[in-house]
């Protein structure tokens, strides 16, 4: 690339870091861009620029392969019903280990070796997501029944960027397994976030699964149960575009879906005029 070059990339992106100044953007973060340490490093770096052009960057992270490979090594049987991870009292202890312990605690780390400052939190901290039980089938998973997002604020507002794992409590301060997407959702809606970036293993919404070039850039939140209704939308993907709608009817200006399999995907959706997956908007 040449000077030049360099020299319009930055112009192009001075109307979106103005656009984005101050606000906050909730990042969920999960799938190969979580388990490749290349494309680790890359998404710290990611959050360190927003950070330093003023963004005000919340990352929310699941962890899923990691709790599996431990509770394989534990000898104990991963089951899943409705794509959600039925958890008993042992494999919620493990929940918790991994998430606000060896995962957590590394993307704080991370954070800080590419020169910024994190601070991890879980949802049982200042009962940040208190739940109830969802249902007996999937044992010691929550409901969010109530948010407080004043930790992840006061956070904020030290200059720190808040890493936060997905585990709530009960009344009782039981430990409960919440689906990362559903708690990114919430937290970007009580936060009021400009916007909400899920990072997948997929382009965003292909209007052919088998083809990636039939990407759908933007999809109305109108259109989404249409979309599910001719399998556009299926699978795995239909709780996430659940957990999309639902932060854009809770207030969310935009919500994206990006591939988390490209470098420095972030900032191409956030800063450039091209973006790089699928944005849910109101409509």
């Amino acid at each position: 690339m040449t000077i030049n070059e360099r020299a319009e990339v930055l112009i192009q992106a001075l109307p979106y870091i103005r656009k984005y100044n101050g606000k906050i953007i909730v990042i969920k973060y999960g799938g190969n861009a979580m388990v490749n340490e290349e494309l680790k490093r890359a998404v710290m770096g990611d959050l360190l620029l927003l950070q330093l052009v003023g963004v005000r960057v919340v990352l929310v992270h699941g962890g899923g392969p990691e709790i599996s490979d431990l509770l394989k090594r534990l000898g104990k049987k991963s089951e899943f019903v409705d794509g959600l991870r039925v958890t008993d009292e042992e494999t919620a202890d493990v929940v918790q280990m991994v998430l606000a312990g060896k995962v957590g605690k590394s993307l704080v780390s991370l954070i800080q070796t590419v020169g910024g400052k994190a601070m991890g939190l879980c949802g049982m901290d200042g009962r940040m997501i208190e739940v109830e039980r969802m249902d007996e089938v999937h044992g010691y998973v929550g409901e969010i029944t109530k948010l407080n997002v004043q930790p992840i604020l006061d956070v904020l507002e030290k200059g720190y960027i808040p890493v936060i794992s997905t585990i709530g409590c009960d009344h009782q301060g039981h430990a409960y397994n919440i689906n990362a997407d559903t708690a990114a959702a919430r937290i970007a809606a009580e936060l009021k976030a400009e916007s909400l970036i899920s990072m997948t293993d997929i382009r965003g919404i292909l209007r052919d699964p088998k083809d990636e070039d039939t990407l759908i850039s933007v999809v109305k939140a109108s259109e989404a149960p249409a979309l599910m209704r001719e399998g556009v939308i299926s699978g795995g993907m239909i709780p996430k575009v659940d957990c999309c709608i639902e932060a854009i009817r809770r207030g969310v200006k935009k919500v994206f879906i990006i591939d988390g399999r490209v470098p420095h995907a972030i900032l191409i959706e956030c800063l450039t005029d091209e973006g790089v997956g699928t944005m849910f908007v109101q409509g």
